[in-house]
C-alpha cells in the first residue's frame, strides 16, 4: 500500500505537469485565504477569529464566482512551469471576473442575509492579494523548476543574436519542454554588451567568447536565423568554436519571416556546407516563371547535379512540355519518378540518349521544337577527360555543337549553356573543352546577329565554380573517408576552390535564360554573353578538411597530401585576366567581355578536331589541336605539357 501511495505521489508531483485539479485546488485555497487575510487587515485578528466559521463559509460561497472566472480564462489548463505573461494576465482577469460576479450576486440577491456580509473593501483587498498570490506561486514554481530540474540536466547554451530571431529562439527554449537552458547571448554590437536579456547576460563576439562560454558551462551555440550569414562570413569565429568543441546549431530552413513562431526543435547540428563562405544570389523567380510558363523546355544532362535542380525549378513554373535528356539511365529514371510524383500534371519526356547522336537529337527537336534549351550535359571529371580527350571532344564539344545547331534550325528562343570556372585559362582537357563550347556558342550568336547565319536563337553562357552536393565535390568524398577512419586525401596543402549551392547556381542559369524577353534584369540582352557569378571568398581545401574532421568529432584522422592530379591547378579563375567585366543590375552577377572569334574560324577548327577523333583517338593529336583553338590552354601536371 505504501509503495502504491509513493508511486501515486511521484506520478502526480514529479517532473511531469501538475494535474489540473491540483492547480484548481491551490488557486481556490489562495482565494479563500486571501479573503481571510483581507478580513484580518480590515476588521482585526480577534474579530475575524471569533467568526472564522461564518466568514470562511461566505468565502467558500463567493468562491463559486471565482471558479466561473477560472473556467472562462482556463487558468488551470496550462503548465505552471511554462507560465508566461499571458498566463499571468489570465489569472488577473479570472479573479476580476470572480469579484465582479460576487458584487452582482450580492446586489441582485439577498445572499448577505444568509451569509456573513463582507465589505467591498475586504473583497477588493482579497482580489489584490489573491491575484498576487497566484502570480507568486506560478513564478516560484517556474523558478524552482528551472533551478532544480532544468539547470541540473539541461545543456547550457549561448544564443548568437539579440534581435527578433534571438529573442524568439530564447522564448522557444523557455516555453517548451527542452534539454537546453539559455546561459547567455552573443552580440556584435558594442551597445548591447553587459546588458541583461531575458535573465541572461549579453557577451561580446570577440576572442574571449569561447572562454566565456566555458566559464558559464555552455557547450552549444544556437544561431538566430538573422545571424546565419554573419556566422558564415566570420571564419575566425567558426574556427575558434569548432576547435573548442562547441556544438553550433543552425535553423534548417534558410529564411525566417520574423513573424512566425520559432521552434528550437527546428535547429540542426551545423554541417560543413553551412560554414562555407559564399554569397547567396536572389533573383526574381516570379518574373522568370512568367517567361517559362506554358513553354516547351529542353534540359540536357537532366540527371546530373545541376541539370536535375534545373528540372525541379523549371517544373515549378508550369511549362507546357519538358524534354529531359541524359545518358545515365538510373539517375534519369529517378528524375522520371520525381516528375511523376511531384509534377504529374506536366508532360515530361525522359530520354536516355547521347547528345552526340545527331540523328536522334534532330528527331527530338523536329517533333517538340523546344522554346528554351538548358544545356548542362557534359563530361566534367578532370582526371577522366585528361585520360580520354577524344570523349571530351565528341561529347562536350561536338555534342554542344549539335544541340546548338539544332536549336537554331528549329527556332529555339534561347540556348543557355552551363560552363565552369575551369574554362578560364584552362590547364586540363575538360576545362579547354568547355572553353571551346563557350567560343562556339558565342560565335554562333554573333553570326546570327550579323546575318551570316539565319536564325533567331540567343545564346548565353553561365560560368561558376564548384557546387555543394555535386557528385564530383570533395565534400562527400571527405565524409566517406572520415566515416572509414581516414586518412583524408588532399592533393596539395595550398589548393583553393570556390563553392556555391546547387539551387543558387540554377537560379543564375534560369536568370540568364530570362534575358531578352522584355524588362531585362541585366544590362545587356543581345545574346552571346557569359555571366559570371560573384562566388565570394575562396576556400582552402586543406582547411575544409580540418574543419570537417573537427565537426565530425572523429579522433586521429590524418590528412594525406597526394600531389596535384593530372590537369589540376591550385586555384580556379572565374575570369581570364585579359577579359574585362561589366556590371549588371544585379550586384553579384557580372558580364564577361571575352575574346571573340569568327564563326567560320571556330567551326573550321572544331571540324579538324572531329576529324582527328574519327581517324582514331590519338590523344596527343587531339590535345594539340585543342591548344591551337585555345592558345591560353597550358597543361599542368600532365603528359600534354610537352605540347606547350
Amino acid at each position: 500500500m505504501k509503495d502504491k501511495l509513493l508511486k501515486f505521489f511521484f506520478w502526480y508531483f514529479g517532473k511531469g505537469a501538475l494535474p489540473y485539479w491540483f492547480i484548481l485546488c491551490v488557486d481556490s485555497f489562495i482565494v479563500v485565504f486571501s479573503g481571510l487575510f483581507a478580513q484580518v487587515l480590515y476588521a482585526g485578528f480577534y474579530s475575524t477569529v471569533t467568526n472564522i466559521f461564518g466568514i470562511t463559509s461566505s468565502l467558500c460561497c463567493y468562491l463559486l464566482g471565482y471558479l466561473i472566472g477560472f473556467r472562462i480564462m482556463h487558468t488551470y489548463n496550462g503548465v505552471i512551469r511554462y507560465s508566461s505573461f499571458v498566463d499571468l494576465y489570465r489569472v488577473a482577469m479570472a479573479n476580476l471576473i470572480g469579484v465582479i460576479l460576487v458584487f452582482i450576486v450580492r446586489h441582485l440577491t439577498p445572499i448577505d442575509q444568509v451569509l456573513v456580509p463582507l465589505s467591498w473593501q475586504v473583497l477588493f483587498i482579497s482580489f489584490i492579494v489573491a491575484t498576487t498570490g497566484m502570480w507568486g506561486i506560478r513564478i516560484l514554481v517556474k523558478y524552482v523548476y528551472d533551478i532544480y530540474f532544468v539547470s541540473a540536466s539541461a545543456q547550457k547554451v549561448f544564443i548568437y543574436g539579440v534581435k527578433e530571431g534571438g529573442i524568439a529562439l530564447a522564448k522557444s527554449i523557455h516555453s517548451q519542454e527542452s534539454q537546453f537552458v539559455v546561459a547567455g547571448f552573443v552580440s556584435d554590437d558594442a551597445k548591447d554588451w553587459q546588458h541583461i536579456l531575458m535573465g541572461a547576460k549579453i557577451y561580446p563576439n570577440n576572442e574571449n567568447l569561447v572562454a566565456k562560454m566555458k566559464q558559464k558551462g555552455a557547450t552549444v551555440l544556437m544561431v538566430s536565423p538573422l545571424k546565419t550569414e554573419s556566422l558564415r562570413n566570420n571564419q575566425q569565429m567558426i574556427d575558434s568554436l569548432v576547435e573548442a568543441g562547441v556544438k553550433i546549431m543552425l535553423y534548417s530552413r534558410q529564411e525566417w519571416d520574423g513573424k512566425s513562431d520559432l521552434r528550437h526543435t527546428q535547429l540542426k547540428k551545423i554541417d560543413i556546407e553551412d560554414l562555407l563562405p559564399r554569397n547567396q544570389i536572389e533573383v526574381d523567380l516570379e518574373a522568370i516563371g512568367k517567361i517559362f510558363t506554358g513553354k516547351c523546355i529542353m534540359i540536357t544532362g537532366a540527371a546530373g547535379s545541376i541539370g536535375s535542380e534545373i528540372v525541379r525549378q523549371v517544373a515549378s513554373f508550369k511549362p507546357s512540355q519538358m524534354i529531359l535528356i541524359d545518358q545515365a539511365e538510373t539517375p534519369l529514371h529517378d528524375i522520371r519518378l520525381m516528375m511523376m510524383h511531384k509534377f504529374a500534371d506536366i508532360p515530361a519526356l525522359t530520354l536516355t540518349a547521347s547528345i552526340s547522336h545527331k540523328c536522334h537529337m534532330e528527331a527530338v527537336f523536329k517533333e517538340y521544337k523546344p522554346d528554351y534549351v538548358f544545356h548542362a550535359a557534359a563530361y566534367k571529371h578532370v582526371p577522366m577527360m585528361e585520360d580520354n580527350p577524344g570523349e571530351a571532344v565528341v561529347n562536350n564539344i561536338d555534342g554542344t555543337r549539335i544541340i546548338a545547331d539544332l536549336a537554331v534550325k528549329y527556332k529555339t528562343k534561347k540556348f543557355v549553356m552551363v560552363s565552369t570556372d575551369k574554362a578560364v585559362n584552362p590547364t586540363n582537357v575538360m576545362g579547354c573543352s568547355k572553353r571551346i563550347c563557350e567560343m562556339y556558342c558565342q560565335s554562333l550568336n554573333k553570326a546570327i546577329a550579323d546575318g551570316a547565319v539565319k536564325g533567331c536563337t540567343q545564346f548565353v553562357t553561365t560560368r561558376f565554380g564548384n557546387v555543394l552536393g555535386s557528385n564530383g565535390s570533395v565534400i562527400p568524398i571527405f565524409k566517406e573517408q572520415i566515416k572509414n577512419g581516414g586518412p583524408i586525401t588532399v592533393t596539395h596543402p595550398d589548393i583553393i576552390r570556390y563553392f556555391m549551392l546547387i539551387p543558387e547556381a540554377c537560379r543564375l542559369v534560369l536568370q540568364a535564360g530570362s534575358m531578352g524577353n522584355g524588362g531585362e534584369i541585366f544590362v545587356s540582352a543581345k545574346g552571346g554573353e557569359i555571366f559570371v557569378l560573384d562566388m565570394g571568398q575562396p576556400v582552402k581545401i586543406a582547411d575544409l578538411a580540418k574543419r570537417m574532421i573537427l565537426l565530425s568529432g572523429a579522433q586521429d584522422i590524418q590528412i594525406k597530401y597526394t600531389g596535384l592530379r593530372d590537369g589540376e591547378k591550385l586555384y580556379e579563375e572565374l575570369l581570364n585576366k585579359e577579359e574585362n567585366t561589366k556590371p549588371s543590375s544585379h550586384p553579384k552577377i557580372k558580364l564577361a567581355s571575352v575574346r571573340e572569334l569568327g564563326y567560320d574560324e571556330v567551326s573550321e577548327q572544331i571540324n579538324k578536331l572531329i576529324e582527328i577523333t574519327k581517324d582514331g583517338y590519338n590523344d596527343m593529336d587531339i590535345v594539340r589541336q585543342m591548344k591551337v583553338l585555345v592558345p591560353e590552354f597550358k597543361s599542368k601536371h600532365s603528359k600534354y605539357e610537352v605540347l606547350d
